[in-house]
């Protein structure tokens, strides 16, 4: 598994320096059939993952890709699940906040998460069966993954006993996200502070403790979550659906994520 672990660490650093090759240059928007944006970087993130992947022979769920019918996803016992550029509208604001996302999934369950930062070459990743997550600033893109292993931080949640940090989205501040907020600054004694992030950054937040709680009250894929939530979980915190009071399942027949909260 270490091997495989490499290889997704791998890819994602390459994608995210492919993606700021074009960051750093001019380029065009289009949309998809949903509204939701799309640019030449998630294409050249998308086809350097593929090409590292394939050679797992673990098929792949990415945004990017046309989706298998669920008759034969269902038979999966493993998958990657990817985002090649999540926070595409961070990306085409040029604030930084965009990740690439790249998670193994065992039965329906997390088992490993990359999170890539390209604009700060920012390094998360999390194994489950190790209940260990780590955090590197990747001082040399072509270092090999060994390397970088032996420089990464390992990353722990924490509470403070006065504060409730509550992570918020850049771009998708939902009412019912608001709503939820509300309730908590007139149900607890602390003092509630909204730490916004735009992309997979926000589950960092909360497994490297510079947050608490992350309530997502709003849509999101498989894609947009699945790293994150391997990375949380390694840390020991819960991503637990809203609607089942249980945790957060991938490979579903509707690749649609219900409403979940990240916390200890």
């Amino acid at each position: 598994m270490e091997q495989i672990y490499s290889i997704a660490i791998k890819a994602s650093i390459e994608a995210g320096e492919a993606i700021m090759e074009i960051y750093e240059k001019d380029f065009e928007i289009a949309y998809k059939e949903d509204d939701s944006p799309l640019t030449s970087a998630d294409s050249a993130a998308n086809a350097i993952i593929m090409r590292y992947l394939s050679t797992t022979e673990i098929p792949v769920i990415s945004e990017e890709n046309k989706q298998m019918p669920y008759n034969e996803r269902k038979e999966w016992t493993s998958c990657w699940i990817v985002d090649p550029l999540d926070g595409t509208k961070e990306f085409i604001k040029r604030n930084g906040e965009f990740t690439v996302n790249i998670a193994l999934i065992t039965n329906g369950t997390p088992q490993f998460g990359v999170i890539f930062v390209p604009a700060t070459k920012t390094l998360y990743y999390g194994d489950v069966a190790a209940r260990k997550s780590y955090k590197a600033v990747i001082t040399n893109v072509n270092d090999a993954v060994e390397a970088i292993r032996q420089y990464a931080k390992e990353i722990k949640p924490f509470q403070d006993e006065s504060i409730l940090r509550v992570v918020g989205s850049r771009s998708h501040m939902s009412q019912d996200t608001q709503d939820f907020v509300d309730s908590l600054k007139e149900n607890t004694n602390k003092e509630i502070e909204i730490v916004s992030k735009g992309s997979s950054l926000k589950f960092c937040l909360v497994a490297e403790g510079k947050a608490d709680i992350y309530p997502r009250f709003a849509p999101t894929m498989e894609w947009d979550t699945a790293a994150g939530q391997a990375i949380c979980k390694a840390v020991g915190l819960s991503v637990i659906d809203n609607t089942t009071k249980k945790e957060m399942h991938y490979n579903k027949e509707n690749l649609l994520n219900p409403y979940f909260m990240v916390s200890l």
